[in-house]
């Protein structure tokens, strides 16, 4: 599995339109709203690094409203909190 963090820039009166396209991507697992010098980040969770350039480059950058993207590829994960509790029955 390949993570992606993709930093994205968006027309700021589409903001919550454009994250809940990119929520609705194939690919894309989460988005966030975001303080600081970008709008959104969606987080991309695919098999290979070629299904990151199509979910990045061929549907992302294609969302209408997204001004920019800038993507981080990571390499791996220290953490494992967030993915425990998201499986975690009777909790």
């Amino acid at each position: 599995m390949i993570t992606a963090i993709v930093f994205v820039r968006a027309e700021v009166n589409r903001i919550p339109e454009v994250a809940q396209q990119l929520a609705d991507i194939d690919g894309v697992s989460e988005v966030y709203s975001v303080t600081g010098t970008i709008d959104l980040i969606a987080m991309v969770r695919v098999r290979n690094i070629d299904d990151v350039a199509a979910v990045v480059s061929d549907k992302v950058n294609k969302v209408a409203g997204v001004i920019d993207t800038e993507t981080h590829v990571a390499f791996r994960a220290y953490s494992t909190h967030d993915l425990e509790a998201a499986f975690a029955i009777g909790n």
